[in-house]
């Protein structure tokens, strides 16, 4: 047996033997929360077991135990089916070589343009290229995380054809001053600091954070740079109503020496990033809502020569009654414009815009307290291709307080963006991609509800994919993809013991056409135990069969373990140690950006 493989099953066997030692000092007096409440699914609080899709949730703490700097690779310890790329210790990038993408359940796009991601319910992405951008997206600024597996066009629109991951900002809610201040250093000079501050007096709070986040990089010319700013305000007009307001800028600058397997060839990204929102939120006994209005905007410098600057604005009214017993019926109105004006370098600067205009209607009627149906239709207009009819039926079936079975079926499209219709292989007539999506889920919670386990199991076709054709220059995009997705997803919470908790997740993939980024198989476990003033994190995922390229055809199959330890030295100060890849694992997801071997962090936190 070789060594990695001796150690990686020394590993589980130790796990295992630590699950059942511990569980038989089970004190069956000790519970967890019955509901874990989400809003993605429906737009308002509710028990995920009535939301007849997938949704998978990261609290706080799930996120701090990981330890990541940015929000997105901590995904796919809590949720199956998901998977981020990597190209580098820290940063994302942008154009050839990026990474930062996306994929539920295979579903994503070159750029990531099949997820959608959202901050607080506002959509996040590029107005030309209309994709997200991931560097912006750290930690510290995050409350939860909900992840929405499967089609979610019926609330949010375009983009949400794969999934949906919504990112819920942090928000002052004790009375007084309080905040944090940390700072960490690791591998190849990768450097962190970061502090927040929030304040709350009666029916006022806010909550303000400033990051800074640096490397060297893996390799030569591939350092990165961010300074992140966010400040939230929350005033309570009344019991009733309530007003939020934010603002987030980011700056950050990366180097790109492209792929090992080719000549080294300098590329630099400039890039500011902005957003801003204001929330009007009403909540009465049989009725509450939303009025949100949201601008994205950026500034992009390439050393390749494009610049470009572009924005995504929007306006989101929706509004859930409770007409009689047992009915929630949800309408809303979502408008935005999107767009911006960019210079490849061979042509002139010109602005291109374009509209959309969505109403919708969801309606979930329970019946006999035990099932519920759900019902929904969006109508969606888009000034470039017209009209889009996305309809979801759903299944809830609760025949006790521990059990949840629930099905569903959801169309999910998305538009094409401005890039495709008139940039590089244009094409101003291009339709909608578009997706079915079938899926069963069985949740159950055992052991008076310590341990929680879902399985799902779904089926995915789309079509009208969109597909550059032709042999260059006469090269063009058409509608001319179809793909087939099925898969099984696994998920179980074990609260062995008040200071254990474990986390594990499987899911299978099974694709009739190659897709990079989208593992055929991934598992995911995480052990966090808390002994006096020390916190272990232990993690352990396994990949098998992952296309970093499909010419030439290349996959990688690697099993990666990490440890954090944080000891809180004292009550408003502690330190951590973070050990990366401990099996010194050579991998890569990006095709050609190899991912480094065992890596080190370590830092401060001090909290007043």
């Amino acid at each position: 047996m070789k060594t990695k493989d001796f150690i990686q099953l020394n590993c589980l066997i130790f796990l295992l033997f630590m699950i059942n030692g511990l569980s038989a000092q089970n004190r069956l007096t000790d519970t967890i929360p019955l509901e874990e409440v989400v809003v993605t699914g429906t737009k308002i609080e509710v028990a995920q077991k009535l939301v007849p899709v997938s949704v998978s949730h990261l609290s706080k703490a799930e996120i701090e135990s990981t330890g990541e700097i940015n929000i997105l690779p901590a995904l796919s310890a809590f949720a199956p089916g998901v998977f981020v790329t990597e190209r580098n210790i820290l940063g994302f990038g942008v154009s050839t070589g990026g990474s930062g993408a996306i994929s539920i359940r295979g579903v994503s796009g070159s750029p990531n343009t099949g997820v959608l991601i959202l901050i607080d319910g506002h959509p996040q992405y590029q107005g030309i290229f209309g994709h997200p951008l991931p560097d912006a997206y750290v930690a510290s600024d995050v409350e939860k995380v909900e992840i929405l597996r499967g089609p979610a066009s019926i609330l949010y629109g375009s983009n949400a054809m794969g999934g949906v991951v919504n990112i819920i900002t942090r928000q002052q809610k004790s009375d007084g001053l309080n905040g944090s201040l940390e700072a960490s250093y690791g591998s190849y000079n990768t450097q962190k600091y970061a502090g927040t501050v929030g304040y709350k007096k009666n029916r006022l709070s806010v909550f303000a954070s400033v990051n800074h986040d640096q490397t060297d990089g893996i390799r030569e010319n591939t350092d990165f740079r961010i300074t992140n700013g966010y400040t939230k305000m929350n005033w309570e007009l009344s019991e009733h109503l309530q007003i939020t307001a934010d603002l987030n800028l980011a700056k950050f600058n990366a180097n790109d020496n492209g792929s090992v397997y080719a000549e080294p060839e300098f590329f630099n990204i400039d890039i500011t990033r902005g957003k801003t929102s204001l929330s009007l939120e009403n909540r009465y006994d049989k009725t509450e809502g939303a009025l949100k209005l949201y601008h994205n905007f950026g500034e992009h410098t390439l050393s390749d020569g494009w610049h470009s600057t572009d924005r995504n604005s929007g306006a989101m009214f929706y509004q859930t009654l409770r007409p009689f017993k047992g009915n929630r019926l949800t309408v809303g109105v979502d408008a935005k414009q999107f767009g911006g004006e960019g210079n490849s370098g061979m042509a002139a600067d010109s602005l291109i815009t374009i509209n959309e205009l969505g109403i919708y209607a969801y309606m979930q009627q329970s019946i006999l307290q035990q099932i519920a149906v759900s019902a929904g239709l969006r109508l969606e207009h888009n000034s470039g291709y017209g009209n889009e009819l996305v309809p979801m039926i759903g299944l809830n079936y609760n025949p006790s307080n521990n059990t949840s079975l629930k099905a569903s079926v959801s169309k999910g499209f998305r538009s094409p963006t401005i890039m495709e219709m008139y940039l590089f292989a244009p094409n101003p007539e291009l339709e909608p991609e578009s997706m079915i999506n079938y899926e069963v889920s069985w949740i159950q919670q055992y052991l008076k509800n310590r341990l929680r386990t879902e399985l799902t199991l779904f089926y995915a076709k789309g079509d009208n994919m969109i597909q550059v054709a032709g042999q260059y220059p006469n090269v063009r995009r058409q509608n001319i993809g179809v793909f087939s997705n099925k898969g099984v997803e696994f998920a179980a919470r074990y609260r062995v013991l008040d200071k254990l908790h474990l986390h594990a997740n499987y899911s299978f993939l099974s694709m009739d056409k190659v897709v990079l980024a989208a593992p055929r198989q991934q598992f995911n476990l995480m052990a966090v135990y808390q002994y006096k003033v020390l916190t272990l994190n232990l993690s352990l995922q396994h990949i098998d069969r992952l296309y970093t390229s499909v010419n030439p055809e290349t996959t990688q199959s690697y099993t990666l373990l990490n440890a954090r330890i944080n000891a809180q030295l004292i009550k408003n100060f502690s330190a951590f140690l973070a050990l990366n890849n401990l099996l010194n694992e050579e991998y890569e997801i990006n095709y050609g950006y190899p991912l480094p071997g065992i890596n080190f962090n370590l830092g401060i936190k001090l909290s007043f």
